[in-house]
């Protein structure tokens, strides 16, 4: 009698322990999105946390937002820290050449939607009138890693036969958090003789009214290239990823989400207007630049 009931027991415990286990697997997947951080922390999650919200939505997955510096992005990649990465186009390209990154969309923003450009800056009147004046100038870069605030302004002056290591006074890259910002208003108010400045940063300033278009000269921009990227790990679930795309791709300006009780809009917190999906050959201008200006991952002693 004893036995029977033990056994009966047993039955009922592994029954449970079965009903358990189902539900457990039953819980919606996690999958980690790497952001790469623009400005700041802070800045970077209040933009892209309702993006990641609402792909949590649509696709039935609890996607997580990871804050990466843009230095420690290809080691935390390469070490499986997430799947999903939302980056510029140069790392794109980085992580692409090195860990076989696939382009899933391309974020749209600004007056060349999916693509933005690199220009070099001076103030006008400052006698500066011409890309050539700027030898024996002081200049201003962005991020070494920034494809329109660095990348397409070292290639600008080297086509023009300007060597920016020996033909400048000097350069310098500004330290902390808006350093394109910081570069703009350097040249207007005297900080440097040049700058270079991504277009889509003018733009926003002129807009906002911060800056005016008559303060300055543009002595030379690149062309177009792509802008901002979300990629994917090769090997992932092609049913995921396809999800994702088309739920990037389906993104409209009235789609809203909640967090912390608040109502947001997911493209406006963002600042985005939108994705598109280009081909991988859409990139080549910059792996272009990258080998002319001798930067990884085509770089050479």
């Amino acid at each position: 009698m004893k036995t029977r009931f033990l056994f009966k027991l047993l039955l009922i415990t592994t029954a449970l322990l079965a009903i358990a286990g189902c539900k457990f697997e039953g819980k919606r997947p996690v999958v980690k999105i790497g952001y790469m951080l623009c400005n700041s922390e802070q800045e970077t999650m209040q933009r892209f946390l309702p993006m990641t919200r609402y792909l949590s939505d649509k696709v039935g997955v609890d996607f997580v937002a990871v804050p990466v510096q843009t230095a420690d992005f290809e080691k935390s990649f390469k070490n499986g820290e997430f799947t999903f990465t939302h980056t510029n186009s140069y790392i794109y390209i980085v992580l692409r050449e090195n860990h076989g990154l696939q382009l899933l969309a391309t974020e749209k923003r600004g007056n060349f939607g999916s693509r933005s450009a690199g220009a070099i800056i001076a103030r006008k009147g400052s006698g500066i009138e011409k890309l050539a004046d700027i030898r024996g100038k002081t200049m201003g870069f962005g991020p070494m890693l920034a494809p329109t605030g660095y990348l397409a302004e070292y290639d600008l002056m080297l086509a023009a036969g300007i060597n920016p290591e020996t033909d400048l006074a000097h350069y310098t890259i500004p330290s902390g958090t808006n350093k394109h910002e910081k570069l703009i208003y350097g040249v207007l108010y005297g900080m440097y003789d040049v700058a270079a400045a991504p277009i889509l940063d003018l733009e926003i300033m002129i807009k906002e009214q911060r800056i005016s278009a008559d303060d300055f000269v543009i002595l030379a921009q690149s062309k177009p290239i792509p802008y901002c990227t979300f990629g994917v790990a090769k090997g992932t679930d092609p049913a995921l990823v396809k999800k994702v795309r088309e739920a990037l791709l389906s993104l409209k300006p009235s789609d809203v989400v909640e967090l912390n009780g608040e109502e947001l809009k997911v493209m406006k917190a963002a600042w985005i207007d939108g994705y598109e999906v280009l081909s991988d050959s859409d990139y080549d201008p910059i792996r272009e630049m990258a080998k002319r200006v001798n930067m990884p991952p085509y770089q050479k002693l």
